[in-house]
């Protein structure tokens, strides 16, 4: 698999460097364009009958290493996400402004085999960009490029070809999302929501009310840094813990429209279910979403919807409940969570995306000797 590993530019000298090669970039994109937008207007009118590939686009940016100062190869990874992001939008993308208040940020995309790299080093033409090295690269670099934030700062990104081959656990896991608590597991353990939008609040909004851009945008990229490693401390203690995680499809894009907009996208669901995908993948664990329908309502003793269960959102602030019909005693997520690993255990096919040390564990499982006793015994 592919992964990409970020080093910071000690851009205090070279930094305007990697500013002049971002523009030369974006004069490339908005070239791609140009053209693409005549070709739309043309393929209306009837007089072409497809869009220009990347290898078209390539032909026609040729000269323009010798007058933009980038590589050739940088220009063909240009032309390359050009037709990747127009495929995907079905349409011409948007311009690349490399000034003004809405300016895009830097982008200088490159293949390994035009640049050299060294330990904390890589080449880049006739410059050389140093960069904090956090971590050892692993695996073989295939691709990468230089990119800016919004404070300014830049950072080379290395997409390297890693082996799939670490050690995952043998336990099994549903996980049920919540806001005050960011993940309840089927085995009672829960995972905290620290809140870091909230905790930073205030000194962001006197950051804005005083118009210093420059403060309020190192306390988002605090807030962002905070949370991101808060997911990744938790996602790898989960996937080096079990070899089989299952998660609801709770929808956040569609949650971040109503008035918890805020909480929702504090809690970044997306982040940690994109995280514990690749991470699965990589240890050679399963990961599976499943429908989380009426898993708060349905007993996970009995497999019954009881009419003392919590229904609508006016029952929101039930968090335990018992269960009228076998009188078992349930908190409200763990009970969804033990549910999730239920629905998730008896979708998976045997032996499906599983290694085969745990396939016939899993078989097993899906024959009945485990599913057929009750689940809160059994997780």
């Amino acid at each position: 698999m592919i992964v990409t590993y970020k080093y910071r530019i000690k851009d205090a000298t070279t930094g305007k460097h990697l500013v002049r090669h971002a523009w030369a970039c974006n004069q490339v994109w908005n070239f791609c364009c140009q053209i693409q937008r005549q070709s739309e207007d043309k393929w209306r009118s009837g007089l072409t009958a497809r869009w220009p590939t990347a290898f078209d686009l390539t032909k026609l940016c040729a000269g323009g290493p010798q007058e933009l100062g980038i590589l050739s190869d940088t220009i063909s990874a240009i032309c390359h996400q050009f037709v990747v992001a127009r495929n995907a939008r079905r349409g011409c993308p948007k311009f690349r402004s490399s000034s003004g208040s809405r300016r895009s940020l830097g982008w200088v995309p490159f293949y390994v085999r035009t640049v050299k790299i060294k330990a904390d080093s890589i080449k880049y033409r006739n410059g050389e960009f140093r960069f904090w090295q956090s971590r050892p690269i692993d695996g073989i670099p295939k691709s990468g490029s230089f990119i800016q934030d919004a404070r300014g700062r830049w950072y080379v990104c290395l997409q390297c070809e890693v082996a799939d081959d670490l050690h995952a656990g043998n336990g099994r896991v549903g996980i049920d999302l919540g806001l005050k608590t960011l993940a309840t597991l089927s085995d009672g353990s829960k995972i905290e929501a620290i809140r870091h939008y909230q905790k930073y609040a205030t000194a962001l909004a006197v950051a804005q009310r005083a118009g210093n851009k420059r403060r309020a945008r190192a306390i988002h990229a605090k807030i962002a840094n905070a949370r991101r490693h808060h997911l990744h401390e938790r996602t790898t203690e989960l996937v080096r813990n079990n070899q089989f995680i299952a998660v609801g499809n709770v929808s956040p894009s569609k949650l971040a429209k109503t008035r918890m907009a805020k909480s929702i996208l504090d809690a970044s669901w997306a982040m940690l279910k994109a995280q514990l995908c690749y991470k699965a993948r990589r240890h050679n664990a399963v990961f599976i979403e499943v429908d989380e329908c009426f898993t708060s309502q349905t007993c996970s003793c009995c497999g019954t919807i009881p009419d003392s269960s919590p229904k609508g959102m006016g029952a929101l602030g039930i968090r335990s409940w018992e269960c009228s019909n076998c009188g078992a005693e349930h908190d409200r997520d763990r009970n969804a969570a033990i549910n999730i690993l239920r629905i998730g255990l008896e979708r998976q096919a045997p032996g499906e995306g599983i290694p085969a040390k745990h396939r016939k564990d899993v078989k097993q499982t899906l024959r009945g000797k485990i599913i057929a006793t009750p689940i809160t015994k059994s997780f």
